[in-house]
C-alpha cells in the first residue's frame, strides 16, 4: 500500500491531488485547517477506493504536526509527502501594503510550514532508501514582484529549500519534486486583482503536479512561457527588471479566513 501525506488538503490544489492520488492500495493522509473541507475531500477519496485519514490542525504547530506524522508512519510508512499548505496576501486593491502580520505569516505557513511537513519524514525516507517529496512553490518564487514581496519571498525560500533537498538526497534515494505553477484556478487566484497570464483550470494544474511527482521529476514550472518571462525578468539588469517588475500588477483582496 503507497502512503501519501498531503497538507492544504481541504480545498483547491490539495483537494484535487489526492483525488488524484486516491485508488485502492493507495491511504492518504490529509492535513488541513479546515475540518469540514477535509471531511469532503476525504469522502470523495474513499469513495475512490483509497484509505483516508484526516488531521484538522494548522502546518505552523510544527509538535502537532509531528505527532501525527508519527502516528500515521506507524501504521504505513510514509512514502509519498506533498508540502502544498499555503496563503497569499500583498497590496490591497486600493494600495495598501500587506503589512508585517500578514508577510510573517505567509512565511510562517509557505516555507516553515512546509520544513515542519518535509524535516520529520526525511531521514526515514533515507534510511529506508526510498521517497519522494513535492514542494508546491510557484513562479513568484522566480522574480520577487512588488505587490507581494512577501509570498514571492515564501515560495523562493521554499524552492531554494528544495533544491538542496533534492541536490543532498536523490543520491540516496529520495526524489524530490519543485513544484512552481502559475495561475490556475483556485480560492487564492480568484483573490487577485490583475491579469492572469497562462491560468489553467485547477484539474490541468493538478494533473500536471501530479504527473511530475510520479515520474520523479526534480523540477516543474508552468506555463512555459510565463516561467521563461520570469527568468528572463531576473536576468536583466537591475533597473530594467525593476522597471518591468512594477508594470506587473498583483494586487490582493485579503483573505477573510486568514
Amino acid at each position: 500500500m503507497t502512503h501519501v501525506v498531503i497538507t492544504g488538503a481541504s480545498r483547491g490544489l490539495g483537494a484535487a491531488l489526492a483525488l488524484r492520488f486516491a485508488a485502492p492500495g493507495v491511504r492518504l493522509g490529509l492535513i488541513a485547517r479546515s475540518a469540514d473541507g477535509l471531511a469532503a475531500t476525504a469522502e470523495a477519496c474513499g469513495a475512490q477506493g483509497a484509505e483516508v485519514a484526516v488531521a484538522a490542525l494548522d502546518v505552523r504547530d510544527a509538535v502537532a504536526l509531528a505527532a501525527v506524522l508519527t502516528e500515521w508512519g506507524q501504521v504505513r510508512p510514509i512514502d509519498v509527502a506533498i508540502a502544498n499548505a499555503g496563503v497569499s496576501g500583498g497590496t490591497s486593491p486600493d494600495g495598501r501594503p500587506e503589512g508585517l502580520e500578514a508577510a510573517t505569516r505567509q512565511i510562517a505557513v509557505n516555507l516553515v510550514g512546509a520544513m515542519n511537513l518535509v524535516e520529520p519524514l526525511w531521514p526515514a525516507m533515507v534510511a529506508r532508501g526510498q521517497g519522494r517529496i513535492a514542494l508546491v512553490a510557484s513562479l513568484a518564487a522566480l522574480r520577487g514582484l512588488p505587490d507581494i514581496p512577501a509570498y514571492a519571498a515564501s515560495k523562493a525560500g521554499l524552492r531554494a529549500y528544495g533544491e538542496a533537498l533534492r541536490a543532498g538526497l536523490g543520491p540516496r534515494g529520495v526524489k524530490v519534486t519543485v513544484l512552481c505553477p502559475g495561475f490556475f484556478e483556485s480560492d487564492m487566484s480568484r483573490r487577485f486583482r490583475g491579469g492572469q497570464p497562462g491560468a489553467v483550470p485547477l484539474d490541468q494544474a493538478a494533473a500536471r503536479c501530479h504527473a511530475a511527482i510520479l515520474a520523479g521529476r526534480g523540477r516543474l514550472s508552468f506555463p512555459a512561457h510565463l516561467a521563461f518571462g520570469m527568468r528572463l525578468l531576473d536576468l536583466l539588469p537591475v533597473g530594467l527588471s525593476d522597471l518591468v517588475a512594477r508594470r506587473i500588477r498583483c494586487r490582493v483582496v485579503p483573505d477573510e479566513r486568514a
